[in-house]
C-alpha cells in the first residue's frame, strides 16, 4: 500500500482555522478541541489517497475532484474536505466546507 502526502491549499488551512474558531465561540474551546481531532484524523485517513473508504468523486463539482466526510469511525461532523490528486502520491485538499454548502460555488 501507497502512502500518500496530503498537502493543504491556503484555503483549506483558513477554512479550518475558521471552523474551530466558530466551534469554540459557539461550544466552548473544549468541544472545538474535540473537533480538531475529527477534522486531524479525517486528513490522516487521506494517506490512503483518493480511494480511501467514503470518498467519492465529484466530476459534477469540477474534473478530478473528490470529497471525503470527516464525519467516520464513530466521530461527528457536518463537514466535508475537498481534495484532488495534483501529482503521483499527492493529495491536495482544496476546501473544508460545511455539507450544507454549494460545493461548486466555493471550488476555484
Amino acid at each position: 500500500m501507497t502512502c500518500w502526502t496530503v498537502r493543504l491549499a491556503r484555503q483549506a488551512e483558513q477554512d479550518i482555522a475558521d471552523i474551530l474558531t466558530w466551534t469554540a465561540e459557539r461550544f466552548g474551546p473544549q468541544q472545538a478541541e474535540v473537533y480538531r481531532e475529527t477534522l486531524t484524523q479525517a486528513l490522516a485517513a487521506l494517506i490512503d489517497g483518493p480511494g480511501v473508504m467514503g470518498a467519492k468523486c465529484r466530476d459534477d463539482i469540477q474534473q478530478g475532484v473528490f470529497v471525503l466526510p470527516v464525519a467516520r469511525h464513530g466521530r461527528r461532523g457536518r463537514h466535508i474536505l475537498v481534495f484532488r490528486q495534483s501529482e503521483a502520491c499527492f493529495v491536495d485538499v482544496l476546501r473544508v466546507l460545511h455539507d450544507s454548502m454549494d460545493m461548486a460555488r466555493h471550488i476555484e
